[in-house]
């Protein structure tokens, strides 16, 4: 964030709003891209000696380091059967000017709770697969997410480092001696995957789209969407994630964007991480 007065730095957002919308009116944006283009991706897993799981995406100039920690707990009452699984999201002040140090602020509670409704809704992993003893043990996920670097868009790379830090969790294995939970010493066992859901965050200026904003987008952007989708492209989850409007007639195309470039990145994370 700007350190400009509040009506110098009205005017700045408003000069690149107009340019922004100017590039995309030519097919064109600030950093070369096409309006529908993505940033590169790259995508690495167990990254953290110590966790259960991790990974960290790049998109772009944006990092995500995602770390899963795994203990044994009992399940929720009205779930008897199911493990459980929490995000949470830190917004880290050397990331971005205007991140500060603290508890989690809205933006920071705001992305943990996309990233979790994504897999959840998107019914990413097994969870009665992460029950040991029904009503009484199971597995409980801790997914950590932590924003390292940020240039626009923190979404995306959100739920694709979660995804991949999930799909290559090991988990130490347990079996049930004489009532008794006991660790099987030297053997672990892999989260259950069933699917993985993959978001798309598309910037709405005026009639105009944009995929995957930068910075600099992001704050001339009149609103912006974040899509999620399962394996099969049915939509699962959606966040507007700011107060703008988003004219009806756009969001046709906005959902067929979002299948169209979801499934590029979702053949990367597969190529990568092995599911998909």
């Amino acid at each position: 964030m700007s350190f400009l007065p509040l009506k110098e730095r009205s005017f700045t957002i408003k000069i690149m709003s107009e340019r922004v919308y100017k590039l995309l009116q030519q097919g064109k944006r600030i950093d070369e891209r096409s309006p529908y283009e993505f940033r590169k991706i790259t995508i690495q897993t167990n990254v953290v000696e110590k966790a259960n799981g991790s990974a960290l995406v790049s998109m772009g100039s944006t990092r995500i380091l995602t770390g899963i920690k795994v203990e044994l707990g009992t399940p929720y009452g009205d779930r008897p059967n199911e493990g459980v699984f929490s995000v949470n999201a830190e917004l880290l002040p050397l990331a971005s000017k205007s991140f500060e140090p603290g508890p989690p602020d809205e933006r920071g509670i705001e992305l943990a709770r996309v990233v979790d409704r994504c897999i959840r809704e998107g019914k990413a992993i097994d969870l009665e697969k992460l029950c040991i003893v029904p009503g009484r043990t199971v597995y409980v996920l801790y997914i950590d997410i932590y924003v390292l670097d940020y240039d626009g868009n923190y979404f995306d790379p959100s739920v694709i480092s979660a995804m991949a830090a999930l799909a290559t969790c090991t988990l130490p294995n347990y079996s049930l001696v004489n009532e008794k939970v006991e660790r099987v010493e030297g053997e672990y066992i892999k989260v259950p995957i069933r699917d993985v859901p993959l978001s798309l965050t598309i910037g709405i200026i005026k009639d105009k789209l944009l995929v995957d904003p930068c910075l600099a987008e992001e704050n001339s952007l009149d609103t912006s969407i974040v899509i999620c989708m399962d394996s099969a492209s049915n939509v699962v989850a959606v966040q507007k994630n700011s107060p703008g409007h988003i004219p009806f007639l756009l969001m046709e195309s906005i959902i067929n964007i979002a299948e169209e470039q979801i499934s590029k990145i979702r053949a990367q994370f597969k190529e990568v991480v092995g599911v998909g």
